[in-house]
Formats: C-alpha cells, structure tokens, sequence
C-alpha cells in the first residue's frame, strides 16, 4: 500500500476517534481534541491527493476509498451535530442524499462503461467548505465551552452554516448530475 492510500486509510481510522471527543462531553477540551482530529483528517484528504498526482501512486484503491473516506468523516461530523443541535435534521439528509446520488452515478458510470468519473470543481468546493465549517463550528464550540461564547449563538450560527453547505451542496449535485446526465441514458 502506497503513502497516499495509507493517509486515506488513515483519515477513515480517525473518524471513530474524532466521534469519541466529539460526542464524550466528560473529557476535557472535548471539542479542541475534536476539531485538532477532524483537522489533521482532513488535511490528509489534501496531502494524499497532492501526493498521488505528484509521484504518479494514483490507484484504484485510492479512487474508490478517498471519496468513500470523505463522506464518512463529513457525514460522521454532521450527524453528531444534529445531536449537539448544531445542524437540522434536513438540511444533513440534503447532504447526506445528494452524496448517495453522487455516489450511485458513479456507480452506474463504473458498470455500465468502466469510467471513473472524477470530482469536478464544484464537489471540491463543496468538501473543502464543508471541512473549513465543520472546524470553524467545533472552535466555536471550544469557546462555548470555555464561557467566550454563548451556547445558544453557537447553535443558532451553527445551523445557518449547515444550511449553506445544504445549499452548495445541492447545488454542486444538481451540477455534477447536469454534466453526467448522459451517463443515465447510456446505462443498460
């Protein structure tokens, strides 16, 4: 297994990890570890493709597995809001289906005619600010718990943000179905 594949791995081990502090109030500076853990996963998802381009260590294994590892962890993190009443419910099930819509076009497009289709500039967008919020939210959080910020504006900051990324995020879907679409039609 290659560096690239093994920080992939890498990113999907920590996500249990990142949950346990994110969800374990006992612990103390909770939302500090968690955020430095969905941080150090995240920029992982940039280092392993920098590097697979870089020294040519693309794989089939890293096609399939770096998305995959994406969604879980921004999945994982956007679900635990909803318990935290950080997100509303709808605006992660925006997220969460536009990602299995995504995820099955691909699918279709791999069967039906062996091609990968690649995130497009509107997916990387839409990871790369999911990831900044989900950090900006837990150091906000940090300061809640710290008595910087009030709870309740934290929460109410929070939700908006999960909106727009709902927003973006279905958009970028309606986007990458748009350019692929034909993929559809082709499909037996």
């Amino acid at each position: 297994m290659n560096l690239p594949n093994k920080l992939t791995v890498m990113r999907t081990v920590l996500v249990p990890v990142f949950l346990l502090f994110l969800l374990c109030s006992g612990i103390p500076n909770n939302y500090l570890w968690s955020c430095i853990i969905f941080a150090v996963a995240s920029f992982t998802d940039f280092l392993d493709g920098k590097i697979a381009r870089k020294y040519n260590l693309v794989t089939n294994f890293g096609k399939f597995l770096d998305p995959l590892a994406d969604k879980i962890l921004v999945t994982c993190a956007i679900i635990a809001f909803v318990a935290l009443d950080l997100a509303n419910p709808v605006a992660v099930i925006i997220i969460v289906a536009r990602d299995f819509m995504v995820s099955g076009l691909r699918l279709v497009a791999v069967s039906s005619n062996g091609k990968v289709i690649a995130a497009n500039w509107w997916g990387k967008v839409k990871t790369a600010l999911q990831m900044v919020s989900i950090v900006g939210i837990l150091l906000a959080m940090q300061f809640a718990q710290a008595g910087a910020l009030e709870l309740g504006t934290v929460q109410l900051w929070s939700n908006w943000v999960i909106w727009f990324l709902a927003a973006f995020t279905g958009l970028s879907g309606a986007v990458y179905l748009g350019q692929n679409a034909s993929l559809l039609k082709d499909a037996k």
